[in-house]
């Protein structure tokens, strides 16, 4: 129901406000700055995008929790596609979401909607739940990761029965 509401409430509003913004300045200044704010907005968008993905490459290398910086370049995304949408309420909406604090605004208000039911980082899968108390720690694995063996040692003179591909070196 919300977006359907959504759907017939910004082309409404965007045309009331082209009607008054119209009015006022006249035809030409109003389609220079929907043209002006495409193009800056581009340019903005272009510059916290690489920012979000440079946060998100950090918190990967890191081994941090990647939802901030994925949940920012989600909603740079939205901003751009809002930015490059004509009107003066999109706009404003977009450039909006370029302000990192309103990012974070909006990501607690979502955040305050969902529940996580599990997250891991690492690891190998597991049958059954994963304890609460037990972290994840890069590193030597436990007794359980250990894969016995037996291995024989070849003679560096023993040579293959097939003359070979090209590809190796016998």
């Amino acid at each position: 129901m919300w977006l359907f509401l959504a759907f017939v409430a910004v082309p409404l509003i965007e045309i009331a406000l082209f009607i008054q913004v119209g009015g006022l300045i006249g035809l030409w200044p109003t389609l220079l700055i929907v043209v002006v704010t495409a193009i800056l907005g581009t340019a903005l968008v272009r510059r916290e995008g690489l920012r979000a993905l440079s946060d998100v490459q950090s918190s990967f290398s890191q081994l941090q929790d990647p939802t901030r910086p994925l949940a920012h370049g989600a909603m740079i995304l939205f901003s751009g596609a809002l930015l490059l949408t004509p009107g003066f309420f999109t706009d404003a909406c977009g450039f909006a979401l370029l302000i990192p604090a309103v990012r974070d605004a909006v990501m607690r208000f979502v955040s305050s909607r969902i529940k996580v039911q599990r997250f891991e980082m690492g690891g190998r899968p597991q049958s059954g739940p994963r304890p609460q108390t037990e972290p994840y720690r890069p590193g030597p694995k436990s007794q359980d990761d250990v894969i016995e063996g037996e291995f024989t040692e070849i003679p560096g003179s023993k040579r293959p029965n097939h003359p070979g591909s090209g590809w190796t070196k016998h």
